[in-house]
């Protein structure tokens, strides 16, 4: 078959399968396909194509044929999150779920061809957020995985072909992304701001062996031990005091863009590490490269331009959202430009030559600035944002409004379909000072946390449909919960997205109007894919509650999705789909339970609030589980003080929990007196009204700042 020309070898591969004889992916992505806008036979990488559109020219299912859409085939999952980016190649669906665990799927049966486990360090459980999507490069899947790997298997097999270590042992780093590869290279960064000190960086490995080609730091390190190039250098001079301590952030752990056009690629960098740029470069400093997309050249990793979406963050205004190439007609002149739209609220249009900026509006509700001066490319900032009264209330918060699910250009309308969301975000610092501040035993962030429960009716979520050009909103639809998938759009005049309520939803891509759903038994916040096998389109997902969303408590929980009740699925469509769904357990709400005879000591319930920390990400604010972990408040292992320590040092990590060695009997005593407390809490009325007017009192300062009163 090598020998043959592509078309027939497709031909040829369709006509084995047909005949039952095994065959595995034709290894034919490389740059020519990733490049190619038109072929949309496969669905080759996270975004289809370097352009990272998630825009398909496919129409058989279009407008008028997507009432005709039904379930071609479903297969059910063991792992524990799946809001991930599946990707196609000749008639294989590879996906990587959990903690990077890789399948191989027939696309036509859905049946698995091989699995792999990359078997994550126990040690690093803790981050449960999951892996967001792989890639595919000349014959090899290649994903990263939370301890901090990058590896290969062969697409045929599922056999390793190498493995890396990306991150430094014993460190906070840790990969969720989905590497992108161009040039035979493979690109990653990492998370891990949120939990220490961490300097953040992106690195290139050799696609086809592994080994390390190039790396660029995106904060500059301690200046006495010199700087890795000029870039670093320039960086230093927008930071004060000793940040190099702290580590300073900017990690990069969604959003990284390949350009063919310029031979670049663009970096989404992360939020300053502690989040409070009081504590992290006191005197102030614009902290480059913080909250930034950043140009490198592809081939050297050498600085090539910037454009910083939030000089000196403060917030997690973190700008690691997707990062999309498109060429658009401006003032009547075709420019090639990129459109990203981080979580600080604003969409922004940037020149890919140059770097400067064509223009940034607001999404939704943004109160931290007035808007964006197109003369200097800064934010006018909103007096008080800062907290400099010790704390602020703002539009958006660390959320964001547009966070990682990502969106969708349609070269067709023009417009970019974005999943949006709108919640408040409460900064408080009082009590900390620069000059005492230490990360490990102050937090990370180096604010106070808040440990209270989230209301469902505290957030809200849309789609909404942008145009660029015009420097406007199109249309917006509202959704349910306060998260909900990312999204894919197509030549059949459709915008595909699940929804948080167990919905997968194709809508008019002018109107916003839905023209087909279905029920897929669970919420997702994963995006779809689309590709052509044998004449027909097929439409994949992968459905199932976890992620980001499972810590937000009560405005997690709203739903009654729960981890181990409800299915992880991947489910693939096509026009006259006749297959049924395996049933779902309807949505339920866990139920506190008690021991009468446990009494609460008040103090012992503060110490656990503290160490609580440790568990929210999986167990929920408030220990209102999100829907992932078991609700703690309704579990009987924490009214058993054996059971508990047992639990707590180790021995579930099997089932995905893990080990907290370091907590003492002390410490755990003190966790189990917050849990009753928590088990126990029921608001009243004046506490109530108390919290509503505190916040009331604090909008209204913040509005009065802003308009210059005070």
């Amino acid at each position: 078959m090598p020998n043959l020309p592509l078309t027939r070898c497709r031909r040829l591969a369709a006509l084995l399968v047909l005949c039952g004889i095994p065959l595995g992916a034709y290894a034919d992505v490389d740059n020519a396909s990733l490049a190619n806008e038109q072929g949309g036979t496969d669905w080759p990488a996270y975004g289809r194509t370097f352009s990272e559109q998630r825009f398909s020219p496919l129409d058989q299912i279009n407008r008028q044929t997507v009432p005709k859409l039904g379930l071609a085939w479903s297969l059910e999952l063991p792992e524990w999150n799946v809001s991930s980016a599946p990707v196609e190649v000749d008639g294989t669906v590879y996906i990587a779920v959990g903690f990077s665990v890789i399948y191989a799927v027939d696309a036509r049966t859905g049946k698995v061809l091989w699995s792999y486990d990359p078997k994550i360090a126990p040690e690093k459980m803790h981050y449960a957020w999951g892996i967001r999507g792989l890639a595919f490069w000349n014959g090899k899947v290649i994903a990263g995985i939370q301890d901090g790997r990058l590896f290969a298997v062969d697409a045929k097999t599922g056999k390793p072909v190498w493995d890396v270590l990306t991150t430094e042992p014993g460190d906070n780093r840790y990969i969720t992304g989905a590497p992108r590869v161009f040039n035979g290279k493979v690109i990653i960064g990492h998370g891990g701001a949120d939990f220490g000190h961490v300097r953040g960086y992106v690195t290139t490995y050799d696609a086809d062996t592994g080994k390390l080609l190039w790396r660029w730091y995106i904060v500059p390190g301690d200046p006495a031990k010199g700087f890795e190039n000029k870039a670093m250098e320039m960086a230093a001079k927008t930071w004060k005091g000793e940040w190099w301590k702290y580590g300073g952030g900017g990690t990069a752990w969604n959003a990284l863009t390949y350009d063919p056009d310029y031979n670049r690629v663009y970096i989404g960098t992360g939020n300053g590490g502690p989040w409070n740029a009081k504590l992290r470069s006191p005197g102030g400093g614009d902290n480059l490269f913080l909250c930034s997309v950043v140009a490198l050249d592809a081939d050297t990793g050498e600085y090539v331009w910037h454009y910083q979406t939030s000089p000196g963050e403060s917030w997690d205004f973190t700008s690691t959202m997707d990062i999309v190439l498109a060429t658009l007609t401006i003032d009547g002149k075709p420019r090639k430009v990129l459109l990203h739209a981080p979580k600080n609220g604003f969409f922004y249009v940037i020149d890919r030559e140059t770097g400067k900026l064509i223009s940034a509006e607001k999404l939704g509700k943004v109160t931290w600035a007035k808007g964006v001066d197109l003369a200097t490319g800064r934010p006018i900032e909103n007096r008080g944002v800062r907290y400099e009264d010790g704390e602020a209330l703002m539009w958006p918060g660390s959320g964001g409004l547009h966070n990682w699910q990502p969106m969708s250009f349609s070269p067709d309308t023009q417009l970019t379909y974005i999943p949006a969301h709108e919640m408040a975000g409460y900064y408080n610092d009082r009590g900390f000072d620069p000059k005492t501040y230490d990360m490990d035993r102050d937090g990370p962030m180096g604010l106070n946390a808040f440990n209270d429960d989230i209301p469902k009716s505290a957030g809200s979520s849309s789609l909404l449909a942008w145009n660029a050009v015009g420097k406007k909103k199109v249309w917006e639809v509202a959704l349910p919960g306060a998260t909900n998938g990312g999204v894919m759009s197509t030549h059949g005049g459709l915008v595909f997205q699940g929804q948080s309520d167990g919905k997968f939803v194709a809508r008019d891509d002018r109107t916003g109007a839905v023209l087909w759903s279905t029920d897929m038994g669970v919420g997702t916040q994963a995006p779809p894919i689309t590709y052509s096998l044998d004449g027909r389109q097929y439409v994949t997902i992968l459905a199932g509650w976890a992620g980001g969303q499972m810590l937000l408590g009560s405005l997690s929980a709203q739903h009654g999705w729960v981890g181990r009740d409800h299915p992880r699925r991947l489910l693939t469509y096509v026009l006259g789909g006749t297959a049924t769904l395996p049933v779902s357990p309807p949505p339920s709400q866990p139920k506190p339970v008690d021991d009468p005879t446990f009494k609460v000591d008040a103090t012992l319930a503060r110490h656990g609030q503290v160490l609580y920390q440790k568990c929210l990400i999986c167990h929920g604010a408030g220990v209102v589980a999100g829907g992932f972990a078991p609700d703690l408040r309704a579990s009987q292992v924490p009214l058993n003080p054996q059971a508990f320590e047992t639990v707590v040092h180790g021995a579930l990590q099997s089932r995905g929990m893990p080990a907290f060695p370091e907590l003492s009997a002390t410490d755990l005593d003190a966790l189990r007196h917050y849990i009753r407390e928590r088990a126990r809490y029921q608001p009243g009325f004046w506490e109530q009204i108390g919290t509503a007017w505190h916040y009331l009192m604090l909008m209204l300062k913040m509005k009065l700042k802003s308009w210059g009163w005070l």
